[in-house]
C-alpha cells in the first residue's frame, strides 16, 4: 500500500466546520480537543479614495486541516518514550494511547498542532485517517461529512496526478519542514506568490 494522504479542494470550502464537528463527534473529543481544524485567514481593510467613498481591498477564506501523516514528522522524533509510529504499509501516523506519557513535545514539535493534548487523560492523540472506517470500506468522517466535497483522502502520489502538487499556501508552515502529504487546490487569495 502506497502513503496516505489528504486532498483540500480549498476553493470549495465553506467554513461549515461539519468535517471538525464530524471528527471531534467520531473520535468523542473533549472540548478544546480538535484533530481536525478549520482556520479562517483575513487580510487587507478599506481604502478611503482621495475624492469620496471607500474601496474594499479585503481576502479572506477558510482552511481545513488535520494530521498530514508527513514523510518526515517531527512528532516522532520528539516523543521520549516511542509513542508515535509510522506505518510502513500506508504512511499513517499515529499515537499509541498504552505508551503515551503525555509529556506534550509532540504537540510543541508538529508545525501544524496536529496532535492534541486531553487534560483530562493526560495524553496526547491526533487523527488516525479513521483506520478503523477505511478497514470496513468507508470514508474517513472527515471526508463523508463534507457538504462541498472539498476533502478527499487517497494514495498522495495519485492525489497529486489527479489534483497538482501544491502542499503549501499562505499562513501555512513551510512544506520543507515536514513533507506533509497533502494536496491543495488553493482559493485564489491562498496562493504562494510561487505557485
Amino acid at each position: 500500500m502506497a502513503q496516505l494522504g489528504f486532498y483540500i479542494n480549498q476553493s470549495l470550502c465553506t467554513g461549515c466546520k461539519a468535517c471538525s464537528v464530524a471528527c471531534k463527534d467520531r473520535n468523542n473529543l473533549d472540548v478544546g480537543v480538535n484533530f481536525r481544524r478549520v482556520y479562517t485567514y483575513e487580510e487587507g481593510g478599506f481604502i478611503q479614495q482621495p475624492s469620496s467613498g471607500i474601496v474594499h481591498n479585503i481576502k479572506s477564506f477558510y482552511f481545513t486541516i488535520a494530521c498530514n501523516h508527513c514523510t518526515k514528522p517531527k512528532c516522532i522524533p520528539s516523543c521520549p518514550t516511542g509513542a508515535i509510529v509510522k506505518n510502513k504499509e500506508n504512511g499513517v501516523v499515529t499515537i499509541d494511547q498504552e505508551i503515551c506519557a503525555g509529556a506534550q513535545l509532540c504537540v510543541m514539535a508538529c508545525p501544524y498542532g496536529a496532535p492534541q493534548y486531553n487534560k483530562k487523560k493526560f495524553k496526547s492523540n491526533k487523527c488516525d485517517f479513521c483506520m478503523e472506517l477505511q478497514e470496513k470500506g468507508e470514508e474517513p468522517v472527515c471526508v463523508s461529512t463534507c457538504p462541498m466535497r472539498a476533502i478527499d483522502f487517497g494514495p498522495v502520489e495519485e492525489l497529486k496526478r489527479k489534483y497538482g502538487s501544491v502542499s503549501q499556501i499562505k499562513g501555512m508552515p513551510s512544506n520543507s519542514i515536514t513533507q506533509p502529504n497533502i494536496v491543495i487546490t488553493p482559493h485564489r487569495d491562498a496562493k504562494l506568490s510561487s505557485s
